[in-house]
């Protein structure tokens, strides 16, 4: 059963501080690969798809072909690619919104203001998303990783998906515009899209979810290319006062419970009757859902239910956790949404649950996990766009800062920095 904890008197360390990534088991493996990859390229990434895929690619070639896609969508219901184009609609516009803000900027400086200081945006050239193919296939991952990408001005996109059982990613594809889709998973896949194979051309930043063995590729191969973060578990918090609904609060601690094992389900509600009645609801819900199985262990080892004594105290257990998914159900819904600092989205309301973000409203589903939250964000535009600093000094203001410069230099021990400008200072 769940526990029901009074914050601040008992244990509650089974939700804070989880843990971002452990890393120990399967590090040398992953590392293995990268550098197998590095140096043989195809040959290894060829060798890897058969033995951790089944595929043999020399036999049905790396990349997907028109025909494949073509046979996709024939197995695809039209209502779903219907969806898939809403959802792409809603998606697209949103991120679209943001793109004003990234407008290069100059202005004058310098003692005499006749200098220029600014700013100039550029979209990153080549992106590699990769999206899980295997049992965790899910077409929403291309929408939300590829839109943002589309709506920045990215230059080419491309996807790389391992042993493609959901014909609906192929058409989520399509719809998105991708440029190339490559039949390759895992940390090979990732090390093909940072360092380049013959097949594979290199990319700038590497984006999207998957299992262990991609999360820690991702993380070694950051340097050599940009990564969007290094995700964990799925996670939700629901805030809840005694106006909520039991029955919708339990389904959406659920929706997050049926992830996998490991995801975290945390209600904080200044209610213990109410408390109560959610705990009663998630026990008679789980067994009417199909993975049930999954569910039970992960509200057994990952899940609980914390009385705060108030709407702040709410509030302050929340920015602690600084979980993935944030709702607030409560009466003052909005006012308390805008008192929360760490999330990585906050769905306002009991009309806003989780899975309206996951698919459909708008913003990516792809979130800070592990309360990665205090110090990230959401992946966006801003993922995909880089800035550039412009600098453009007058000879009158250079020399008016001259001596500072030197002066600086020189306590630092760079005698050729403050070489420069002393030659300029002397012409």
């Amino acid at each position: 059963m769940i526990p029901i904890l009074k914050y601040k008197i008992d244990d509650t360390s089974r939700v804070f501080g989880r843990t971002q990534l452990d890393d120990g088991q399967h590090i040398a493996a992953v590392n293995a690969i990268i550098s197998d990859v590095r140096s043989r390229k195809d040959a290894a990434l060829f060798e890897y798809a058969k033995k951790f895929d089944g595929q043999d690619l020399n036999k049905c070639g790396i990349l997907v072909s028109e025909d494949e896609i073509k046979d996709a969508y024939s197995k695809v219901d039209k209502s779903l690619i219907d969806s898939i184009r809403r959802a792409k609609e809603n998606i697209l516009a949103y991120h679209l919104k943001q793109t004003d803000k990234f407008k290069n900027e100059f202005f004058s400086s310098g003692a005499s203001g006749t200098s220029t200081l600014g700013w100039i945006y550029r979209p990153l050239a080549r992106v590699g998303l990769y999206v899980p193919g295997g049992k965790a296939s899910y077409p929403s991952t291309v929408l939300m990783t590829a839109l943002p990408a589309i709506a920045a001005g990215v230059g080419e996109v491309i996807v790389a998906t391992p042993n493609i059982k959901n014909p609906a990613i192929l058409v989520a594809c399509r719809e998105c515009g991708i440029d190339r889709i490559y039949k390759v998973g895992g940390a090979q896949a990732i090390a093909a899209m940072a360092y380049g194979t013959e097949s594979v051309s290199r990319v700038d930043l590497i984006a999207g979810p998957g299992n262990v063995f991609v999360t820690l590729a991702k993380k070694q191969v950051f340097g050599h290319v940009a990564i969007d973060m290094i995700a964990g578990p799925s996670e939700i918090l629901v805030i809840a006062d005694g106006s909520a609904d039991a029955r919708l609060v339990a389904s959406d601690l659920l929706s997050q419970a049926e992830h996998d094992e490991q995801a975290a389900s945390i209600l904080v509600a200044t209610d213990e009757s109410f408390a109560q009645k959610v705990r009663a609801e998630l026990e008679r819900q789980t067994e009417l859902l199909d993975r049930k199985d999954i569910i039970k262990k992960s509200l057994e080892t990952n899940a609980a239910i914390i009385i705060a004594g108030n709407m702040d105290e709410a509030v302050e257990i929340a920015d602690r956790v600084a979980p993935e998914h944030l709702e607030i159900c409560a009466r003052d819904a909005k006012e308390t949404a805008m008192k929360i600092s760490n999330a990585g989205a906050i769905f306002v309301g009991n009309y806003s649950p989780e899975p309206l973000g996951d698919y459909f409203a708008g913003p990516s589903h792809v979130l800070p996990t592990s309360g990665s939250a205090r110090y990230s964000s959401v992946l966006s535009v801003d993922t995909f766009m880089k800035k550039i600093s412009y600098i453009e000094y007058s000879q009158e203001d250079l020399l008016a800062a001259a001596d500072d410069i030197i002066g600086i230099a020189e306590s630092e021990g760079f005698g050729a920095h403050a070489n420069t400008i002393k030659l300029r200072k002397n012409i």
